[in-house]
């Protein structure tokens, strides 16, 4: 088990390298100038270039890359003492850090966070604005995903026992335009209709984030309201491909020999259900599950956006706009790094559960 862990930890970093490289090379060739972007157009090219010595865009691309590199390992090389070099230890830059050894008279390997830059736009450090961001996305997800499982199991029980029925045609159809409708077609959607159309009937709003301010009295306050519309929205793809797995594996399941027999055992038909029939039928929802929650952790950006929820999808696409390339370059990585560490962790559980996984992983 010890090996298999150590594969497919290699293999995700790898996965990580390759995309830390395409992002890298990928927001450096593209137009536009960070020290003007900070200085404004009516700069002088003194202060230009004294930004693009402080950001280190006067060096070759390369050496900017394993800079890059190095800022984000957490374990670095450092010049500790001279701070005209492009690779100065500067202990406000890279707070919280530990020095491991020394290497030579000037350098120095250092145990730190990941540095991810600063924002062009605000000067913040984008570690600061990825954790202010990121709890508002990871409930937006875990709310969604609730919803997904709870009626997407309820509708996928019902449609195995009434197999055939009206109610089971109807929950595939809506299923199927569950799976191929696009989340921002459906968050403009859901936006039209609960928050204009029938906002006297919801007392929805189109857009707000899960905190509200009150200028005349209360001040910030909690809005969970707020959260309804932008987690249905984002619950529908998950919801339909949960129903569905839900119905053809307890139907799949129900067709076995021990239903048969517990049922000739007299068990009532609400305890084969519940304590044979859907406890064996969990496990391919289970791995959609945890497949559709990392992909709801990054694919929330344009139901964020519709509806002004204050995420990483607002971060992403603000920044943008605004050609704030370390930004989007760090929520794009920490996106990546949760994706890998949530298959990595998936890969691991299925491994202990099932040895035969191991051996074809």
């Amino acid at each position: 088990m010890a090996k298999f862990i150590l594969r497919r930890v290699f293999y995700g970093l790898f996965v990580l390298l390759g995309v830390i490289t395409i992002v890298f090379f990928l927001f450096n060739i593209l137009p536009g100038d960070p020290a003007r972007m900070m200085m404004g157009q009516r700069a002088d090219i003194s202060s230009i270039e004294a930004i693009q010595r402080d950001l280190g865009l006067d060096r070759p691309l390369r050496v900017q890359y394993f800079n890059f590199l190095n800022d984000i390992s957490p374990v670095s090389w450092y010049n500790q003492k001279n701070k005209d070099s492009y690779w100065f230890f500067d202990t406000d830059k890279y707070s919280g850090s530990t020095v491991l050894m020394r290497s030579g008279s000037e350098g120095v390997f250092v145990l730190k966070k990941p540095y991810l830059r600063r924002s062009y736009q605000s000067g913040r450090t984008v570690t600061s604005i990825i954790a202010e961001a990121f709890p508002n996305t990871a409930l937006l997800a875990v709310v969604s995903i609730s919803i997904a499982m709870f009626f997407g199991i309820i509708i996928g029980v019902v449609s195995a026992l009434k197999r055939d029925s009206i109610f089971d045609r109807s929950a595939l159809v809506l299923a199927v335009l569950g799976m191929s409708l696009p989340s921002f077609f459906a968050a403009i959607l859901f936006a039209w209709v609960f928050a204009f159309i029938l906002a006297d009937f919801t007392g929805l709003n189109m857009v707000g984030s899960l905190y509200a301010v009150d200028d005349f009295g209360r001040g910030e306050y909690l809005e969970i309201r707020n959260l309804i519309l932008p987690a249905v929205t984002l619950g529908i793809r998950p919801l339909a491909v949960v129903a569905e797995l839900t119905r053809n594996s307890l139907l799949e399941v129900l067709s076995q020999d021990y239903i048969r027999t517990a049922y000739a055992k007299g068990l009532s038909k609400f305890h084969v259900i519940t304590r044979h029939a859907l406890r064996n039928a969990m496990n391919p929802i289970i791995t959609a599950v945890s497949g559709w929650f990392a992909s709801l952790l990054a694919g929330a950006v344009f139901v964020e956006y519709v509806f002004d929820w204050k995420g990483l999808g607002i971060v992403i696409v603000n920044a943008l706009e605004q050609y704030d390339f370390p930004v989007i370059m760090g929520t794009v990585l920490f996106i990546s790094v949760l994706l890998i560490v949530i298959n990595i962790l998936i890969d691991i559980i299925y491994g202990q559960l099932d040895p035969r996984v191991r051996v074809a992983l």
